[in-house]
């Protein structure tokens, strides 16, 4: 069989390695430092188009639209309804982003084995929005919600899995930092765009369709950006016992510090989601806002966060490069959120809102930077990265899920008394850094 030129594992912008001559059975894992002596600024700015695009889409509806619209088709079952949509999403989510990200390991195409999952899953999550907008009932958008998480984590998982593949570990930090400086972007800028469509079920509609429209245009850009080489050299799996328990199960080897990584991963951001999932209800429930109001304080809110997360999410990524520390910082940043959740609990105003904000938007950016090359140094096997990002970006999703689960648990123990739902998220935060600082892997 003869040997076969393989592409650069670079981006076309940088000065990485020269073609190799492999054989045609045996593909390459990751990028070693010398084979990428520059900053592979091409990629990075795809790991940055692409988490702003579907995480704008995502939190912008999750988070503010879709507790509106059930605000107008349910208004007596609102709070106890958010709880479901979010066990169901998490029961999708979960089968879904292992599935996805194992099937990406295995694919072979001209386009590589991410790009094609990112594409037809980005227009499928845009699809699925269209239907959400004009959905007339709850039973109908809990449907509508379960299908989109689904396409939502055969994006997430391929995508992520880039940093693996193609990026080096000297330059981990710096394209975690792009990676989060787009998730801060959709994050928080979400809340500023879908703020402006909560006044009723046709402007909520009009949201919807602007997101739907971001999520599309995002999933086509990202992979045309990062210019992903064609796989099709790559003999195609074998699909025995022995392949699938590598490509589809969790990981049972050499796995204890990406485990205590993952938890610690899902229970920061299950803290985080404890209010973000009920912000809008926080404004208008808790501190008694009229509808101007809760559009003015979200709009604040998420520019406070946006700014705050960009600005430290730029200073931590190359920092963590330079002194090659990704524990400690994403540690404290977790730690740093639940912190700032107690601010709330003091009173009933808006400006312990914006505190919190304040703080979670450092603590957020800093662990966005290299929350991801943290992720990628535990990874048990670079065989199996995607369906193993997979799995950790799956800690994400579900804490997302989490997170307003638990928020509707306490609310309905409580008798609907938001307070005690910040310090449940300090609580829930402080052990997910504790086992964080657990990893011995890495520094």
């Amino acid at each position: 069989m003869s040997a076969q030129t393989i592409p650069s594992a670079g981006d076309g912008s940088d000065n990485a390695t020269t073609s190799m001559e492999v054989a045609e059975h045996e593909p390459s894992y990751g990028v070693a430092n010398d084979q990428q002596p520059t900053l592979p600024t091409r990629l990075g700015a795809g790991l940055l188009v692409g988490p702003a695009c579907w995480m704008l889409a995502y939190v912008g509806v999750s988070a503010t639209l879709l507790p509106a619209k059930l605000q107008i088709l349910a208004p007596s079952q609102k709070v106890a309804l958010i709880p479901l949509f979010s066990l169901v999403a998490m029961i999708a989510a979960t089968i879904s982003n292992i599935i996805a990200g194992a099937l990406s390991d295995i694919t072979r195409s001209r386009f590589g084995s991410r790009s094609p999952w990112i594409v037809c899953a980005s227009i499928a999550c845009a699809l699925f929005f269209v239907w959400f907008a004009f959905a007339g009932s709850w039973p109908m958008l809990l449907v509508i919600w379960t299908l989109y998480n689904v396409a939502l984590n055969c994006v997430t998982a391929p995508m992520i899995a880039q940093i693996s593949d193609r990026i080096a570990p000297r330059w981990r930090g710096t394209i975690s930092s792009c990676w989060g400086i787009g998730m801060a972007i959709g994050n928080y800028g979400s809340g500023i765009i879908a703020s402006s469509f909560i006044k009723d079920n046709t402007a909520i509609s009009t949201g919807v369709l602007i997101f739907a429209l971001i999520a599309a245009v995002g999933g086509v850009v990202s992979p045309i950006i990062m210019r992903e080489p064609s796989n099709l050299n790559v003999a195609r799996a074998k699909f025995d016992a022995a392949s699938i328990k590598r490509n589809f199960m969790f990981p049972t080897k050499n796995c204890r510090d990406y485990y205590f990584a993952l938890v610690g991963k899902m229970l920061m951001v299950t803290g985080q989601y404890v209010i973000v999932g009920y912000q809008l209800y926080i404004f208008s429930d808790y501190m008694k806002l009229d509808a101007d109001g809760q559009n003015a304080a979200l709009k604040i809110m998420s520019m406070i966060l946006m700014v705050t997360g960009i600005v430290f999410c730029v200073i931590a990524g190359p920092l963590a490069d330079r002194f090659h520390r990704l524990k400690l910082p994403v540690a404290v940043t977790t730690i740093m959120l639940g912190v700032g959740a107690f601010f709330p609990f003091f009173a009933a105003e808006p400006w312990t809102m914006y505190a919190y904000a304040l703080v979670a938007g450092i603590g957020m950016g800093a662990y966005n930077a290299v929350d991801g090359a943290l992720n990628v140094a535990v990874l048990p096997d670079p065989k199996t990265a995607a369906k193993d990002l997979g799995i950790i970006n799956m800690a994400n999703t579900l804490g997302q899920i989490f997170g307003p689960a638990v928020a509707g648990a306490i609310l309905t123990m409580s008798g609907n008394d938001y307070r005690w739902i910040f310090p449940t998220e300090t609580i829930i935060c402080v052990i997910g850094g504790l086992l964080i600082l657990a990893v011995k892997r890495v520094k």
